[in-house]
């Protein structure tokens, strides 16, 4: 299986090649949230990638470009969202929000919302997280 950098143009065609294949089969995601993400200190490119996460369809879909209209907007790092993200290390994610390394602005509490949702992954879901942590080579 070949393996990409985080965030690169293969490594985000290859995690939406596998949300595809997954789409429908994870438990439904009953909050609505739209999350406008932020990116900062990429190694490519021009350093930062927006990105979203939506809900609103019933299922957590992540993709690039921003929402317009968005209840929260996270700014983080590259390491950060990489732990976040790929690896799903909450401490990591705690520790980066409580150092100030994860900047909220907007409805906080939606955000809340979607991490308790996430904390309880169904058994599918933990899949597709696996394979795309499978495909992430740094």
């Amino acid at each position: 299986m070949a393996t990409h950098p985080f965030l690169s143009t293969e490594w985000i065609d290859e995690a939406r090649r596998i949300h595809e294949e997954y789409r429908g089969r994870t438990a439904p995601v009953p909050v609505v949230v739209r999350v406008n993400l932020i990116i900062t200190d990429v190694p490519f490119g021009n350093g930062n990638l927006d990105a979203h996460a939506d809900t609103m369809a019933g299922e957590l879909e992540i993709d690039t470009g921003h929402l317009e209209e968005a209840d929260t907007t996270l700014t983080l790092d590259y390491d950060t969202a990489r732990a976040t993200l790929v690896e799903q290390d909450a401490q990591a994610a705690m520790s980066a929000f409580m150092g100030g390394r994860i900047k909220v602005q907007g409805d906080m509490s939606k955000l809340l919302l979607l991490q308790g949702q996430l904390g309880t992954a169904d058994p599918v879901a933990l899949e597709v997280a696996g394979r795309i942590r499978a495909i992430t080579s740094d």
